[in-house]
């Protein structure tokens, strides 16, 4: 618990140095060419992109200083040293580095979209050898009501890796496609790691101290160079995030999910990502035309966002186009307009859906109303994991 209160100590530390450095390392980013243009506004002002670099090598120095404290007593008995332990935070930190250097070339380089689904599962292999290392445990529990057909457990060996690796792949780019607007990206990953620390503060009372102790060691001094950046981030945007602060996140998320053995909690977090996600696909998979960006259109008249839309000819829709477009129109969950020749509906993700049901609206109130989205889905989260869980499960997931 001591180690908790140091921890908390040198992440306050590392929020005012965050939010010093920021700002003035801002003017070299834009020097060195690393900047972007805000769409959603009338100015033309050059802001400076791919800043999440800089909370993120904040965090991975705290997180670095945090590694003799931590260990410190344990150096002095070396036949009880905690190698496993050890070895964990140490592969945890290298995939949570790699991405972040990853990532930081894809802001530079403006990598295809293909390299983002490669990067992270190239990142996440030192976290799979560790855990193959200290546990290679690949059973997972089989809901009540199945046990009658699967049993109790099932082994699934090989592909529990490949179910982490594809978490990895999910955590980093279901942050990423949920972005556009000032605050997104930064807000929607600040309500995760809150309610991934809530949660490990009610598990550490259980069986399962150490894990959740680690996962505190990672998400307190990340949600404290997160909040420094999200000061700056947030409406009106001072400096965009990029790419980098996208996949720190990510795996930062999954690393904890994987190594504390609460990977499907972990995902329940991600209930708006999820969403926004399958909503994408039609788009994502090039079933329904994409263009390269899906950022809801702003009007300088009004200074209002609305949805952004794409513009489909009939001839090249298929059935399967048809059918999709079909079935979401019925539900109401895009809007559509047609003529002889072509079909014109709204780009497919969570922001341009709040933007149809909400009609045009500011930036900064549609930000507000996607963070009151995420937090009814933490709640939500909540109600699964605990009070729902004793239904399907007789051990918590």
């Amino acid at each position: 618990m001591l180690s908790l209160i140091i921890l908390t100590a040198l992440s306050i530390i590392a929020y005012v140095f965050t939010d010093e450095l920021i700002p003035k390392l801002s003017e070299l980013f834009i020097k060195a060419g690393i900047y972007g243009i805000d769409l959603c506004k009338t100015s033309k002002e050059k802001i400076p992109e791919a800043v999440g670099v800089v909370s993120g090598c904040v965090f991975l120095v705290t997180s670095f200083l945090f590694i003799p404290i931590v260990f410190g007593s344990s150096l002095m008995n070396r036949e009880h040293f905690p190698h496993n332990e050890f070895a964990e935070l140490l592969a945890a930190l290298l995939s949570i580095c790699c991405m972040l250097l990853l990532g930081f070339a894809d802001d530079v380089l403006d990598l295809r979209w293909r390299y983002k689904l490669i990067l992270p599962t190239i990142a996440s292999l030192p976290l799979l050898v560790v855990y193959y290392v200290n546990f290679n445990s690949t059973t997972f529990i089989v809901p009540i009501p199945l046990r009658q057909f699967l049993g109790a457990s099932v082994n699934i060996g090989f592909l529990y890796y490949i179910y982490m690796g594809m978490l990895a792949v999910f955590c980093t780019n279901a942050i990423n496609i949920l972005a556009g607007i000032n605050g997104l990206e930064v807000g929607q990953s600040v309500i995760i790691a809150i309610s991934i620390i809530v949660f490990d503060v009610i598990e550490l009372r259980g069986d399962q101290y150490k894990a959740h102790c680690f996962s505190l060691h990672i998400m307190i001094p990340y949600l404290a160079t997160t909040l420094a950046l999200l000061k700056h981030n947030w409406y009106p945007s001072k400096v965009f995030v990029g790419d980098t602060f996208c996949y720190v996140s990510g795996m930062t998320f999954a690393v904890v999910g994987i190594l504390s053995h609460f990977s499907k909690t972990v995902l329940l977090f991600f209930i708006p990502q999820i969403i926004n996600f399958v909503y994408s696909v039609p788009q994502l998979f090039h079933i329904i035309p994409c263009p390269r960006h899906r950022l809801p259109k702003y009007s300088a008249e009004t200074d209002l966002l609305q949805a952004s839309r794409t513009l489909i000819v009939k001839k090249d829709l298929n059935f399967l186009s048809n059918l999709i477009i079909g079935i979401l129109s019925n539900l109401s969950l895009i809007e559509k307009t047609e003529d002889d020749v072509s079909i014109t509906i709204n780009n497919m993700t969570l922001i341009n859906l709040f933007l149809i049901k909400l009609g045009p609206t500011t930036e900064v109130r549609l930000t507000i109303f996607l963070m009151l989205f995420q937090i009814l889905c933490t709640c939500i989260a909540f109600l699964i994991r605990y009070p729902m869980a004793s239904y399907f499960y007789d051990t918590k997931i």
